[in-house]
């Protein structure tokens, strides 16, 4: 059978920051996305505003909390552990030219921090001096106060904003990526015998560099009646099948997403899907740190059938 296996592609890391030492994470740059995109340095010391280092706290490793039972031998055995939310602390200066340019950027910076409970969470950036980058959701929690003493709030200012983050796994910047696509089919006899396969496009190993856990997202192009993606080490599957949902088979060119986590399957024009996956035995499994092996499989493959595999590996530290 053709596959056609597309070539990693690095997408450019934006401009950063000059990196500076930050407390629990060391020589790095570190910007922040507010949630309509834009770009906040926070370690620019030439800028009017920039992270006081002098207490930074809740970069490292996530906080767990365990759930055991008493051994009758004594002891304990454990049972279940939950990564916890994460709050990081983030001091900031702010300052300005005279005391209009100060205020304009306190202003600025606080709609930046606080519109993230009204739209939507913003990104903590942590980039590295070998261009590799890792980033976290955040939402304001609260400290953008000023410090209240004399001769503050009138070219400067400083404060102590507390970031709470749903996630406490910090993600790389650039996806990783698995393409799988059905080649154009031969005559068995021309010019020698060959074998093509319209149903399985491939046993593949997925590798996951990350520290933890993560869901994967995949995108399915027509032609296919039915999709079958398996993680062989564990034996978990799910199938989603076209003629079960309103949608029916895809055709050419059709596409159609299926997300992991949270649970959703959609096609290319926003139809609702997921009453065509094969629940209750459907398993939206999760990619474990390492390499996985896995295996696509598409009924009804033709010319043009690909699938599409995307994935942010998720770090317990920046």
């Amino acid at each position: 059978m053709p596959l056609i296996t597309a070539p990693a592609v690095t997408p450019e890391v934006p401009e950063t920051p000059p990196p500076v030492d930050i407390p629990e994470v060391g020589y790095a740059s570190v910007t922040y996305v507010d949630p309509t995109g834009r770009r906040w340095p926070m370690t620019d010391l030439n800028a009017d505003w920039y992270t006081l280092a002098d207490g930074v706290s809740g970069l490292g490793a996530a906080t767990y909390t365990r759930t055991s039972d008493p051994h009758p031998r004594g002891g304990a055995r454990l049972r279940h552990v939950q990564p916890q939310d994460r709050t990081i602390v983030w001091p900031l200066l702010v300052k300005g030219a005279d005391h209009v340019a100060f205020t304009a950027n306190w202003r600025a910076l606080a709609r930046a921090f606080t519109r993230t409970l009204r739209e939507g969470p913003g990104w903590l950036e942590v980039a590295r001096p070998d261009g590799t980058a890792r980033r976290l959701a955040v939402y304001y929690d609260g400290g953008y106060d000023g410090r209240g003493q004399a001769a503050t709030g009138i070219t400067w200012d400083s404060a102590a904003l507390t970031l709470w983050c749903e996630d406490p796994y910090w993600l790389d910047v650039v996806a990783q990526t698995v393409h799988r696509e059905q080649g154009t089919g031969q005559d068995y006899l021309e010019p020698y015998p060959t074998v093509s396969s319209s149903q399985v496009l491939g046993a593949t190993r997925v590798m996951n560099p990350g520290d933890v856990s993560m869901w994967p997202t995949w995108v399915i192009t027509g032609p296919a009646s039915a999709i079958t993606f398996t993680q062989e080490d564990s034996g978990e599957a799910f199938t989603l099948t076209m003629a079960d949902t309103s949608h029916g088979p895809l055709l050419a060119g059709e596409t159609v997403t299926v997300s992991t986590d949270p649970p959703r399957v959609r096609s290319g024009t926003g139809e609702n899907l997921v009453d065509g996956l094969d629940w209750p035995t459907a398993v939206l499994w999760a990619l474990p740190p390492g390499e996985t092996p896995v295996t696509f499989q598409l009924d009804g493959a033709g010319t043009g059938s690909a699938v599409d595999l995307t994935f942010y590996p998720r770090y317990e530290t920046a």
